[in-house]
């Protein structure tokens, strides 16, 4: 008989975070695939888990998939978590849950923490429709998709390290526009959350003057559209100014 794969998310910075299902089904499961079992062991601890680890990460997912699945397939019930939030969200997991499903193997995955809907919600951008982005490419194709996404008229979401924030910021602006609404979010859910609010280029000014730790998340609103009154009366003009 089959067994199962949980994909389970994990607290992105507080443990009260935790659901009681998710330390449920982590306690229930015969295994914990943790992208670092080092970053995991104080959380498993701190609800009394003992299922054991082993490491599933993206430098390994390609030799260990086939193998994990076949235990799974042998009856066993494994549980994927990554080191904060949801799995395969800019994190492990992708892999395993398509080839779980390509082999008919069951995949549930429990709803809970994910860094970027509570700095979307907070931003006061708009939330109804928007663009989850994750890293951009760090050199090939970055310039490309950065005018991409100023592009779009509807907001984006873009993950960064605290060490090129202030880089990505100043290219954000250039692309945008310095006026263009924005926010960056710091440590969701952990002791110093911060949340920084304004233009990107004034978020690029205080960004660049101070050096900054933790995790970040950036949101942009999405372009605005020109009315098409508006766009026609501009036509009109470059008309006339032709003539």
């Amino acid at each position: 008989m089959s067994g199962k794969l949980y994909i389970v998310p994990t607290p992105v910075g507080n443990m009260a975070d935790m659901t009681p299902r998710a330390a449920d089904v982590l306690r229930e499961a015969a295994l914990i695939l943790a992208e670092d079992t080092r970053t995991s062991a104080p959380l498993l601890q701190r609800f009394g888990i003992a299922t054991p680890m082993l490491s599933y990460h993206k430098f390994n997912e390609h030799s260990e998939t086939v193998k994990f699945l076949d235990r799974i397939e042998a009856g066993e019930t494994i549980a994927l978590i990554s080191d904060a939030g949801t799995p395969g969200i800019s994190d492990p997991g992708f892999m395993l849950s398509r080839e779980a499903r390509r082999r008919g193997v069951t995949v549930e995955t429990l709803p809970g923490p994910t860094a970027f809907v509570p700095a979307l919600v907070s931003s006061g951008l708009p939330c109804d429709r928007f663009i989850f982005e994750g890293f951009l490419p760090a050199k090939k194709g970055r310039a490309t998709r950065l005018a991409e996404l100023a592009a779009q008229p509807l907001t984006f979401i873009i993950y960064e390290s605290p060490l090129r924030v202030a880089k990505t910021l100043t290219q954000l602006a250039e692309a945008c526009g310095d006026d263009r609404p924005a926010s960056v979010a710091r440590e969701i859910s952990k002791l110093h959350e911060t949340h920084h609010r304004g233009t990107l280029g004034e978020l690029r000014d205080l960004f660049s003057m101070n050096q900054t730790r933790g995790e970040i998340v950036i949101i942009v609103s999405g372009q605005e559209k020109v009315p098409a009154k508006e766009h026609k009366n501009k036509y009109r003009h470059k008309e006339r100014d032709e003539a």
